[in-house]
């Protein structure tokens, strides 16, 4: 046993640090002015792809190919914290001039170390709310945002949502 742990709790110990309860997602957008910090919620990463078939006149021979890929929409939320403000001005911003913009979304540790990211493409808000704000009831206000995008896919596809 080196320094004191067997194998076993020496993995079980980095396991914990790689996959801890303390992660964040960070979003980064190009446009410096809105950093829209960090959000504790995360759902709707995702893509799928049609199947396409076709059969050519009267042969019984199917062809099946794959579609276009389809970005699901993204939903970040977390308690309404300082950084809600910076979105609150992106979100004025956006509605007086639409303009999509490029940037990630940076799963981190609790240190801040990024794990992984996702690039996304051409995004740009399609929602946004605050739970019921109610002074009788315990429990934080949560900001809910919502992203539409062209992907995160690096495979030079262009399409409309």
């Amino acid at each position: 046993m080196a320094g004191g742990l067997s194998t076993g709790a020496r993995f079980l110990g980095g396991f914990f640090e790689v996959t801890g309860v303390n992660h964040r997602y960070l979003v980064v957008i190009d446009d410096e002015r809105y950093n829209l910090g960090s959000w504790s919620r995360v759902s709707g990463l995702g893509v799928t792809w049609q199947v396409c078939e076709y059969r050519a006149g009267d042969s019984n021979d199917l062809f099946t190919y794959v579609g276009t890929p389809n970005y699901s929409r993204i939903r970040l939320s977390r308690a309404v914290c300082f950084d809600s403000q910076v979105v609150q001005e992106w979100l004025c911003q956006q509605a007086r001039q639409y303009r999509p913009l490029s940037g990630s979304i940076q799963l981190v540790d609790s240190l801040g170390l990024k794990i992984v990211g996702w690039e996304l493409k051409h995004f740009f808000p399609v929602g946004w709310s605050v739970s019921e704000l109610d002074p009788s009831r315990t429990g934080v206000a949560v900001e809910t945002l919502e992203l539409a995008h062209t992907g995160f896919l690096d495979d030079d596809v262009a399409f409309s949502l």
